[in-house]
């Protein structure tokens, strides 16, 4: 028999632009992941959605030419496993385990260790469905937690975090190691677990796009305008041409600040502290630009649901320019030294390899993605205004080391420059913000926006009066950190602190 497609028996969803959604049975559940990871789909994210009264929907979300595909099972036996994901989308491992931990509902022949709850409420407890009332005698103690052991001659573990030196966020890594080679590398999250999937449904859907822009904090832009675009499919508005030409160019100007720090950063973790001062001082230059154009160093509150908070001033968006351009010559210089040095070269090449036949296997995404060969990238692959106007080069490599991963932040970063400088010389006339109705009860729409990271979705669902009754905002750092512990293997342990750089993933999107 001819395998089905989904896409064609799928209907039109709100928000991102190419999204189809499709409802399904147990077994064409576990037909469909098939065949969708068989033709090489990407999966985006899974959560589920439950209440108190109702029995659980399990969603994913799948990304292919053909767009973006959301699977709706519904779970009428919330006991009974779901079928899992993981045999076709490695990366389903940990998805379904948050899954399990926040709403109950968990996938067959999955990981049953618990991922964000750290004993920090009972096992039966689940934060997406229970009254906190039930929390109230629960008194958090060690949590114990079975980490998987590799055994043989020589071998030995070093155990690193959940604390950490400087201002990081927490995560554990477990070494397990023969003198300085690693054989294995286990990583443990949930630390900076904060409960924002619970506290968005105690607000209203037109103040959501301000926790959203707190998911994680070098992601303001990406999240607040994934959640507005799923808020404004869902109501039905489209938002001026200048307000979507203002939100491209606050999303390239955080993609810009993040490779800045990113590349100093990589520069000082191999011993050249001189990167790091020039790519800092850069970095803050931006920042005092957007400062002053702005009102802000860090965008978290500029994207607002109908478009943007202000408009910008056109001796400001002069003065932005100027900026952008005096920093990306800069840019160009430091990267020859970068590309000349002979020790960073050593550092850099070879470190942390990540294949294009791996990165496809456990669905690398993102910028580390694209220096393994995965050349996606939703302002190319699925965009939204104005991405469909100001056309983006992709940018990345297949070597799969650190330094191809170097090379696409510089590259990204030259390209970047090259958009704003556009965005800036051809904003449209006209309104930057259109009033946004009150959405309907019963709705679900998603957004989908390619953040400096990687691909973000925020799935978000509507009660009545304009409340929130379920809203999953979802990091690319989901599918890069397992791969993290694959590229570590078989390269020193002073080197992991480079290789992690290198990806430099979230620990609090990761941890919600």
């Amino acid at each position: 028999m001819a395998p089905r497609d989904w896409w064609l028996e799928s209907a039109g969803l709100p928000g991102a632009p190419g999204l189809r959604a499709l409802t399904v049975s147990s077994g064409e559940w576990t037909d469909a992941a098939q065949e969708l990871a068989a033709r090489r789909a990407r999966l985006m994210a899974m959560w589920a959605s439950r209440t108190e009264y109702a029995a659980a929907t399990v969603h994913a979300v799948f990304l292919n030419d053909s767009g973006a595909l959301l699977l709706n099972l519904p779970v009428m036996d919330t006991d009974s496993p779901f079928p899992g994901l993981e045999q076709h989308f490695p990366c389903a491992s940990r998805m379904q385990r948050a899954i399990a931990d926040l709403s109950g509902v968990r996938a067959s022949d999955s990981d049953a260790r618990a991922w964000l709850r750290h004993n920090a409420w009972p096992p039966d407890f689940h934060p997406l469905v229970d009254p906190a009332s039930r929390m109230t005698d629960h008194k958090a103690g060690v949590d114990v937690y079975p980490f998987v052991r590799v055994d043989g001659e020589g071998v030995h573990e070093i155990p690193v975090g959940p604390v950490h030196a400087g201002i990081i966020e927490p995560g554990h890594f477990r070494f397990s190691i023969v003198g300085e080679k690693v054989l294995r590398l286990e990583e443990r999250f949930g630390y900076a677990h904060k409960g924002i999937e619970r506290r968005f449904t105690e607000l209203n859907v037109l103040e959501g796009h301000r926790l959203a822009a707190r998911v994680s904090g070098d992601s303001a832009v990406v999240y607040s305008w994934a959640y507005c675009q799923a808020l404004e499919g869902i109501a039905g508005i489209e938002i001026p041409k200048r307000a979507a030409w203002l939100r491209a160019l606050y999303l390239e100007l955080e993609r810009i600040a993040n490779h800045l720090g990113d590349l100093g950063a990589l520069g000082n973790d191999a011993g050249f502290a001189f990167g790091l001062v020039q790519f800092s001082r850069l970095k803050e230059k931006l920042l005092r630009a957007c400062n002053e154009a702005f009102g802000e160093r860090y965008l978290m509150n500029t994207i607002v649901p109908g478009g943007t908070r202000q408009d910008l001033a056109k001796t400001d968006a002069l003065q932005l320019q100027s900026t952008v351009q005096a920093i990306a010559k800069e840019a160009v210089v430091l990267r020859t030294i970068y590309d000349e040095h002979e020790g960073l070269r050593d550092r850099f090449t070879g470190a942390g390899i990540v294949t294009p036949e791996l990165a496809a296997r456990l669905g690398l995404t993102g910028l580390p993605g694209r220096a393994s060969g995965q050349m996606f990238d939703l302002r190319v692959d699925l965009p939204c205004r104005p991405y469909t106007e100001v056309a983006v080069a992709k940018m990345g490599g297949s070597a799969g080391d650190v330094a191809a991963r170097v090379a696409a932040r510089f590259d990204e970063l030259h390209e970047s420059t090259r958009l704003i400088d556009r965005l800036l010389a051809e904003l449209p006339a006209g309104p930057y913000r259109e009033s946004v109705p009150l959405a309907p009860a019963g709705a679900l729409g998603i957004g989908l926006i390619e953040g400096w990271r990687g691909p973000v979705l925020v799935a978000l669902e509507t009660g009545a009066g304009g409340a929130i009754t379920r809203c999953h905002p979802h990091d690319p750092s989901w599918q890069n950190w397992p791969v993290l512990e694959h590229a570590i293997i078989g390269n020193i342990v002073p080197d992991f602190p480079l290789i992690n750089k290198s990806f430099n993933l979230s620990y609090s999107g990761h941890d919600l």
